[in-house]
C-alpha cells in the first residue's frame, strides 16, 4: 500500500483558488472531521511559492512528522492548505533533496517546467509567455530586446489588477494608498534587469569587486537579470494572491469553524508568502471570533513594518496589517534568519519604490535592510511597541511570551542552501515545530 502523502492523522487539506474561494467538499470535510476526532489543537499550515501538491504535501509531511511525538497527549489535527502559487524549478523546495535540486538548469533560458508552471498561474497569457521564453533563450545585446521583455512581464503578471486586488498587494499604506508598487514596474527595464544581474553576482560570488582582475570579477549578464526579473514579477501576483486568499479564503474558513466549534483553539502556521496569507487571514476573521490561538511566520516574505502602525521613514504611513496581531488569542511569532539571500537582498531590490535610491550597489544591497524595504523573515517584525526579540533556544522554553509579537532568530538550523534563495526553504526541522508547539501553549 502507498504511503499516504501526510503521515500526520488525522489530517485534511483545504484548497482554494486564486480568488480565495474554497474547494467545499474539502472545507466541509475540515469541519465535520475535527468534532469526530475530537480535536482540541487544529495546527494549519500554508505554503509559499510552490507550483504543484506534491511539493506542498512534502512539505507538510517533513514539518508535521516530529509533533506527535513532541506532544503525545495533546490532541492535535492538522491541515495543510493548497492555494495556486508557483516557483521557478532553479528553486529548492523544502526538504527537497539537494542532489536533485542541483541538477536543475541555471539562469537565463526558461526551462520547461517553470514555462508549464507559468502556463498554469497565469491562463491565458500563453502568447506572451511563449515571447518571454523566445527572449530569455536569444539574448539579443540591444536594449530595446530588454524593454520589450519588460512590457511583457508587466503584461503577464497584470500589474494594476481591477477591484480590490492591489490592496493585497501592498503591506503598507499611506493615508489609504497602497505603497508597494515595486520599482520592477517601471521606469528603464535595462537598467533594472543590470541592476539584478549585480546583485546576483555578488551572492554567487561576494568576495568578487570591480578591478580585481578577471579571475574574480567579471561583467554581469543583464540577460540574467531579465529572468531574475521575471521571477520577481511573478513573486509580486503571488504576493497579491496570497494576501487574498488569505482575507477571503482562510479566514473565513477559520470564522465558520469558530462558529461550528468554538473550542477548538487553532494555531496558523505560512511559510514565506503562505506567512502573508496566515497575516491577511487575521483581516479575515468574522468580529469577534478568538479562537486564533498563535500564529507563526516562517521566513515570511513580506514587509518588517506590516503590522506597524507607523513608519520610522513616514509617520504618515502604517502597515496594511497594522493592529491585526491584536485578533490573536495569544503570540505572533516570527522566525527569521540572517542566512535567508532570497529576502535579504532579492526581496528588498524588487520592492523599491519607482525611482527610488536607483544605483545601489550590489555590495550594498543588504545594508537596505534597515531601511523601508526590509522582510519579514530576514530580521523579523519591525516598529511594533512591546516585540519581544529571543534565540531560538530561548524560544523552546519558558521565554516565550503569551501574547503580542515576538521574533524568534532561527540562524542557528536555517542556514543551509545556495543563490539565489539562500536558506529561505531550510524549514524542516525539529526546532521550528516545537517553537509552533511553544507559541500555542500545546503539550
Amino acid at each position: 500500500m502507498a504511503k499516504p502523502a501526510v503521515s500526520v492523522t488525522p489530517y485534511w487539506e483545504l484548497t482554494f483558488d486564486a480568488d480565495g474561494d474554497p474547494d467545499a467538499g474539502r472545507r466541509d470535510r475540515l469541519l465535520a472531521g475535527v468534532a469526530q476526532h475530537d480535536v482540541r489543537d487544529l495546527i494549519v499550515f500554508a505554503h509559499g511559492w510552490n507550483n504543484d501538491r506534491s511539493g506542498a504535501t512534502r512539505l507538510y509531511d517533513g514539518f508535521f512528522e516530529p509533533i506527535p511525538r513532541l506532544a503525545p497527549k495533546a490532541r492535535i489535527g492538522y491541515v495543510g492548505v493548497i492555494w495556486p502559487s508557483m516557483r521557478f524549478s532553479d528553486e529548492p523546495i523544502p526538504d527537497f533533496p539537494r542532489a536533485v535540486a542541483a541538477e536543475m538548469p541555471r539562469r537565463p533560458v526558461l526551462d520547461k517546467d517553470t514555462r508549464h508552471a507559468l502556463l498554469e498561474t497565469f491562463p491565458g497569457r500563453a502568447t506572451v509567455i511563449d515571447r518571454i521564453a523566445r527572449l530569455l533563450d536569444q539574448q539579443p545585446r540591444e536594449d530595446a530586446e530588454l524593454e520589450e521583455f519588460g512590457r511583457l512581464v508587466r503584461l503577464l503578471v497584470d500589474v494594476v489588477p481591477p477591484g480590490p486586488q492591489a490592496l493585497f498587494a501592498a503591506d503598507t499604506l499611506c493615508e489609504g494608498v497602497p505603497q508597494d508598487s515595486p520599482d520592477m514596474f517601471a521606469g528603464s527595464t535595462a537598467a533594472l534587469c543590470e541592476e539584478f544581474a549585480q546583485a546576483l553576482t555578488h551572492l554567487e560570488s561576494p568576495d568578487a569587486v570591480p578591478g580585481a582582475g578577471a579571475a574574480s570579477f567579471s561583467l554581469p549578464n543583464p540577460w540574467e537579470g531579465a529572468h531574475e526579473l521575471l521571477r520577481q514579477a511573478t513573486y509580486y501576483a503571488m504576493k497579491r494572491r496570497a494576501g487574498t486568499v488569505g482575507e477571503r479564503g482562510l479566514g473565513r474558513v477559520v470564522g465558520q469553524l469558530a462558529a461550528r466549534e468554538p473550542g477548538v483553539r487553532v494555531h496558523l502556521v505560512g511559510h514565506s508568502f503562505g506567512a502573508r496569507l496566515v497575516s491577511f487571514a487575521l483581516r479575515g476573521l468574522p468580529k469577534g471570533v478568538r479562537t486564533v490561538k498563535s500564529v507563526t511566520l516562517l521566513q515570511g516574505a513580506f514587509s518588517h513594518y506590516a503590522f506597524a502602525s507607523r513608519l520610522p521613514h513616514d509617520a504618515r504611513a502604517g502597515g496594511v496589517l497594522e493592529g491585526q496581531h491584536n485578533r490573536i488569542d495569544g503570540p505572533l511569532v516570527c522566525c527569521h534568519s540572517r542566512h535567508d539571500s532570497a529576502l535579504s537582498t532579492m526581496y528588498p531590490l524588487a520592492s523599491r519604490m519607482a525611482g527610488d535610491a536607483r544605483g545601489i550597489a550590489a555590495s550594498a544591497i543588504g545594508r537596505m535592510l534597515g531601511d523601508k524595504w526590509g522582510a519579514m523573515g530576514h530580521d523579523g517584525v519591525q516598529a511594533v511597541p512591546g516585540t519581544r526579540s529571543l534565540k531560538l533556544a530561548d524560544a523552546l522554553g519558558a521565554a516565550l511570551p503569551a501574547s503580542g509579537c515576538v521574533n524568534v532568530d532561527a540562524a542557528a538550523v536555517v542556514r543551509r542552501g545556495g543563490p539565489p534563495a539562500g536558506a529561505h526553504s531550510d524549514i524542516v526541522h525539529r526546532e521550528l515545530a516545537q517553537v509552533v508547539l511553544a507559541a500555542g501553549r500545546i503539550k
